[in-house]
């Protein structure tokens, strides 16, 4: 036998939604939240932070330099570049585009992080007007827990 729904069960039951709605965010529905250490008067890693949040990255950023943040992450200064980041319990090193690091969260690979060393002209960050579409190859690097390093992805 159905029941109409009384004044107070619709009340209860649409502040609920309400509720959970608001509450998105404690869900998982936040986007990844990316760390970022820099120099305060770097160009290129200002550009890289703004591709990472049109890239749906929300972005915390220290302007203290890197040095310090890429020894704690683990990062070797042979794979090192002019900013250092952290995303979901890994290390970004350098220009690694955002498509990229959403596969690493999506695999979650057991590594370090990735990192793309020096600064490749073409990388995200690395792009802009004043490098005429001038594209160097480079890879991403996926920087494994014993040291070494393969091959992520090649841009070319």
């Amino acid at each position: 036998m159905d029941r109409p729904c009384s004044r107070r069960r619709w009340l209860t039951a649409s502040g609920a939604m309400l509720a959970l709605w608001a509450a998105g965010p404690a869900f998982g529905t936040r986007p990844p939240r990316i760390e970022v250490w820099k120099s305060p008067t770097c160009g290129c890693c200002g550009d890289w932070i703004a591709q990472m949040k049109a890239a749906g990255f929300e972005i915390v950023v220290h302007d203290e330099g890197n040095t310090a943040a890429r020894a704690r992450l683990g990062v070797a200064e042979k794979f090192g570049s002019c900013h250092t980041a952290m995303v979901g319990g890994y290390a970004l090193e350098g220009h690694v585009p955002a498509r990229e690091v959403k596969k690493l969260l999506a695999q979650r690979p057991a590594a370090i992080g990735l990192a793309v060393p020096g600064m490749p002209i073409g990388s995200p960050g690395m792009d802009g007007p004043a490098y005429g579409g001038r594209r160097d190859p480079y890879d991403v690097m996926l920087l494994t827990r014993d040291g070494g390093a393969r091959v992520f992805q090649s841009y070319r």
